[in-house]
């Protein structure tokens, strides 16, 4: 039997000139948690090419979703930016991964950390509604370069809090926080400066770090996972994986594509 289902295209979304996003149907035997990645890719010659992507739609809806970035020479980015409706790729039947709420300590708020396409997984984390009865807080903090690169800004602030399922758990406990490092934006810096300074904190009213009833989900450049990790570190934070729950938890998987 093959590992592998086929899942056919149903819509692209191009956000950028090096940012797509797009969904395809969905094997209704395909189980995941949210916060999970899978591997994803294209029949070419006769070895399919294959990457991990984090399944970026939550485990309730009928479709699949990825957000990638578009590489010009990548193996498989290259051919995957150019799909189009009704095209084929294959989806392992396997999913996997850290950014799991099963894996972090009961607490009070949980930040969900990201730089770029490193946001996928926490789209789906915010769709469940399990991640709201776990956390009185739920604080998604995105880190661009520019503005134009905030994907999904709209779904998180107009659709989400209308939704018939969580709209109101995600109208009172969701605090979205995008953040550019090179354009004019209300929110400025590098994730990891503006928690040093404070100012992460203080423009949401909400208490600095702290081990003891704050929670923690990394996924982006390899330097946001670095430093991030870092930082908590030093703050007394426990690192957490599959065996063992902990204080925060980092996807090592894979670095921002």
């Amino acid at each position: 039997m093959s590992n592998f289902n086929h899942e056919c295209v149903l819509g692209v979304r191009h956000w950028t000139d090096t940012l797509f996003s797009f969904t395809t149907t969905r094997n209704p035997a395909f189980r995941f948690r949210n916060g999970e990645f899978t591997m994803i890719g294209l029949n070419m010659g006769q070895k399919p090419v294959l990457r991990a992507y984090s399944v970026a739609s939550a485990n309730y809806e009928d479709h699949l979703e990825f957000f990638s970035i578009k590489v010009p020479d990548g193996p498989l980015t290259s051919r995957l930016q150019h799909l189009k409706e009704g095209d084929e790729i294959i989806v392992s039947r396997k999913a996997t991964g850290t950014l799991v709420i099963d894996n972090l300590e009961e607490g009070r708020n949980l930040y969900l950390i990201g730089t770029g396409t490193g946001l996928a997984p926490f789209l789906s984390v915010i769709k469940d509604p399990e991640t709201y009865e776990r956390f009185e807080k739920v604080v998604l903090v995105h880190g661009c370069r520019r503005v134009a690169e905030l994907a999904y800004g709209e779904m998180i602030t107009e659709e989400l809090p209308n939704d018939d399922l969580i709209g109101e758990l995600v109208r009172n406990q969701l605090i979205y926080y995008p953040t550019v490092t090179r354009d004019p934006f209300h929110n400025r810096g590098r994730i990891t400066d503006l928690i040093t300074s404070g100012k992460l904190f203080s423009d949401n009213s909400l208490a600095p770090l702290a081990p003891e009833h704050d929670r923690a989900m990394i996924c982006g450049s390899p330097a946001l996972v670095h430093d991030t990790r870092a930082l908590l570190l030093g703050h007394g934070f426990v690192e957490g994986n599959h065996g063992e729950p902990g204080q925060f938890v980092v996807e090592k998987a894979f670095a921002e594509r």
